[in-house]
């Protein structure tokens, strides 16, 4: 009997988006008369926090600070178009939509603040405060509350904007398949160090390091709690989760969630992740999508390492004691 211990790495690259027939995502904001600006969507937060980060988007642009921006994700009948929250694709389509969207809103706000302050309104600047004031002084500005109360009431003037982010349809190029399928392409390298125990073929997973390269960080805290989310999800595919084929037929599978096989807080690696920023072009203040490649890369990289471990290569998800003791058998059998 013996615990071994190997180390190995995997490295991918990801797609932002896809290359539909042309993928749109729309946003709509407006100002209440107490200066909250509501960014409208049919994007869906699915808990990887679309929502917080189309409201830092909102709030650079406009220059106002985060806690004015409200995101309402309602529904498909009553919000503007969204293709979906697929494909990596939500930051990088929604964010980009709701930063032409404020754009257009806040050309408005300062016209309308241009008015009260009596200047011109490519003279205003905003001071992320709240406060919309006369560039180089600190008297002259008017607080974004008191501007949307005149904006509706005393100029009858609508503060909003509308925002569309189209990525259009690649065709390839007949002669030589070139294409542009996606917007921008996120990278990760994952290196996992593994426990293989020979005698029952349980494999523990010790370490886990992560590089991520994604655009920017909107949100550098989320961002990593989404790859060690993710990493757990891989661990998951890796070690744990299936649902066919059962042994010896179906009647020993899992009937509910209550006896699907995931692993528990114990079973998550030690985990250190490092992010790079290289910012795309075309991405929202440099963003990608980072989403579904946070699950990508640990699977390959707990297989390499398991090999490194022991000899056996699984080429099968999960990597189950069973399959390791039969590889680890062959491996006895043909060195006899």
């Amino acid at each position: 009997m013996a615990r071994l211990r190997g180390r190995g790495f995997a490295a991918v690259n990801y797609p932002t988006g896809m290359n539909l027939g042309g993928d749109p995502s729309q946003a709509l904001i407006h100002s209440t008369t107490t200066g909250t600006f509501v960014i409208t969507l049919s994007s869906v937060d699915l808990g990887q926090g679309l929502k917080t980060v189309v409201a830092q988007c909102a709030a650079e642009t406009l220059g106002l600070p985060l806690e004015m921006i409200l995101v309402d994700t309602a529904d498909t009948d009553t919000g503007p178009h969204c293709m979906g929250t697929f494909a990596s694709r939500g930051t990088h389509r929604v964010g980009n939509a709701v930063i032409m969207a404020a754009r257009e809103a806040r050309e408005i706000m300062l016209e309308v603040a241009a008015e009260e302050l009596e200047v011109d309104a490519a003279d205003l600047e905003t001071d992320g405060t709240g406060f919309i004031k006369l560039k180089g002084s600190e008297e002259k500005k008017i607080h974004v509350v008191d501007l949307a109360l005149a904006a509706h009431f005393k100029q009858g003037k609508t503060i909003s904007g509308r925002g569309i982010f189209l990525k259009p349809k690649s065709e390839p190029v007949p002669e030589t398949g070139e294409m542009d399928p996606d917007s921008c392409q996120a990278h990760a390298c994952t290196v996992a160090e593994v426990e293989v125990d020979d005698e029952t073929g349980i494999v523990e997973v010790l370490n886990m390091y992560n590089v991520y390269e994604m655009g920017r960080a909107l949100n550098p805290a989320m961002a990593h709690q989404q790859i060690v989310g993710g990493a757990w999800m891989g661990i998951s595919h890796a070690l744990f989760e299936t649902t066919e084929p059962y042994y010896p037929d179906r009647a020993h599978g899992p009937t509910d969630y209550s006896e699907y096989l995931m692993p528990g807080p114990a079973d998550l690696a030690a985990m250190e992740s490092v992010i790079l920023e290289r910012p795309a072009a075309n991405g929202p203040y440099g963003g990608k999508g980072i989403g579904e490649m946070t699950a990508n890369s640990p699977i390959p990289a707990i297989a390499n390492a398991i090999y490194d471990a022991c000899g056996v290569r699984v080429e099968s998800m999960p990597f189950t004691p069973e399959k390791i003791l039969r590889g680890l058998d062959a491996l006895r059998t043909a060195n006899a």
